[in-house]
């Protein structure tokens, strides 16, 4: 760290993103356990005669999560992105 008051906003800003960085991992951690759990648990409340095996997934339907996950993380990205006018005026 320099004693610049000029390196303060950038020392500020590098702490920010490492905040926004973190709480973007945990919470994306805390998502995955969720949805694993509740996967596990949707298999085990199945009629199945292996009870607790979860059935395999298609590959329509690893394509149809994957899309949307990619549009949940374009949306998050757009979040980011500052508000301009330009888009109301789109023809």
């Amino acid at each position: 760290m320099s004693g610049t008051d000029s390196g303060q906003p950038q020392d500020s800003l590098q702490e920010r993103k490492a905040r926004i960085i973190v709480a973007g991992a945990a919470l994306g951690a805390a998502l995955g356990l969720l949805s694993s759990y509740l996967y596990t648990r949707a298999a085990e409340e199945s009629d199945s005669p292996e009870a607790g095996a979860p059935n395999s997934v298609s590959t329509g339907q690893a394509l149809a999560v994957l899309l949307a996950i990619l549009g949940l993380v374009r949306q998050i990205a757009e979040l980011g992105k500052p508000k301009s006018n330009e888009k109301s005026g789109k023809k």
